[in-house]
């Protein structure tokens, strides 16, 4: 039975002819490959917690539920003002409760797909996006920091790294020393997992040196490192009042309270990434290298990243030689 902050997981028993020793792991497997990434089970498991709040309120089955229940459920969504995104978060939580529980989804009923479709229409589909800082901006905000105390060291060593590796805040907060691999020729970054790569093979983003010390997202780093004097453990660490280093591992939150407490409140953490991607395309590389770092499977995905809301910034109008 889940608790009230899990989904209900009901795995079928293998056949009787597999060998009762390994019963017990294929339970686990099926369980892992339901489940998914760690924030996505969160995020889950908290939507599917609102529903079953709203169907007992309103005296109706959450699982299996009734498509009208998932359709009253999300007008009120609706009506109450989420985005669409979220929205269709709750109603693929609600599919993932069932499908864990073996049960056919409301989701599947044709007068939901209709109503989504309505719903879109009413409040617009399209995401309100990061935006993306100039790098002029990123350059003076970086080098006006107060390093000689640790926490600008360890917050200007966040936005370098955060910018220069394309990182998701996910992927920072979950960075370990060990991940980290120095030569000559600069850093690379093993991720072990990461939200398009849930099945742990490993991926690797290339740092390299700035020729100005004070934008050097590796000589950042290693003084860093140095404060924190291990060589394992959490990269980003929370402090105390008194500006004294934990062993404590930062939460997301505090990396987009950082990046707004830098570069202005209409910025988010997925500014840096969204802003790697737009300074480097400004600049002419291909989607490929691009791609290298940020890890995105489709061309499509680097284009939706671009931010070129400027007219002036990106247009061949500049280049007809007039």
């Amino acid at each position: 039975m889940a608790t009230e902050n899990q989904l209900p997981i009901t795995v079928t028993p293998p056949a009787a002819q597999v060998p009762a020793h390994l019963v017990e792991s294929t339970a686990r497997y099926v369980e892992s490959g339901l489940r998914g990434a760690a924030n996505t089970v969160r995020a889950y498991a908290g939507d599917w917690k609102r529903f079953t709040a709203w169907c007992e309120l309103h005296q109706l089955t959450a699982l299996p539920a009734p498509t009208e229940a998932l359709v009253g459920f999300l007008t009120e969504l609706a009506d109450n003002g989420k985005k669409f995104a979220t929205i269709e978060r709750h109603a693929a939580a609600i599919a993932k409760a069932h499908e864990l529980a073996a049960l056919e989804s409301p989701t599947a009923d044709k007068k939901l797909k209709v109503l989504l479709k309505g719903i879109a229409r009413e409040i617009k589909t399209r995401q309100k996006q990061a935006p993306a800082f100039s790098l002029d901006l990123f350059k003076r905000t970086i080098k006006s920091i107060n390093v000689s105390v640790p926490a600008g060291l360890r917050n200007r060593t966040l936005l370098l790294l955060g910018f220069t590796g394309a990182f998701r805040r996910s992927e920072l907060e979950a960075l370990n020393i060990e991940d980290l691999a120095f030569d000559d020729d600069g850093l690379v970054v093993t991720l072990p997992q990461s939200k398009t790569n849930q099945l742990g093979q490993a991926e690797e983003k290339a740092i390299f040196y700035s020729p100005d010390s004070a934008l050097c997202p590796i000589r950042s780093l290693q003084t860093w490192l140095r404060v924190l004097g291990r060589t394992q453990g959490p990269v980003f660490v929370s402090l105390r009042k008194n500006n004294q280093v934990t062993d404590r591992r930062m939460t997301t939150k505090y990396t987009n309270l950082i990046v707004q407490q830098y570069l202005g409140p209409q910025f988010t953490a997925h500014s840096l990434r969204a802003s790697f991607v737009t300074v480097s395309k400004l600049n002419g590389a291909d989607d490929s290298k691009v791609m290298n770092q940020t890890k995105h499977k489709t061309s499509a995905m680097i284009r939706r990243y671009t931010r070129l809301d400027n007219v002036r910034q990106h247009n061949s109008a500049k280049e007809l030689g007039l």
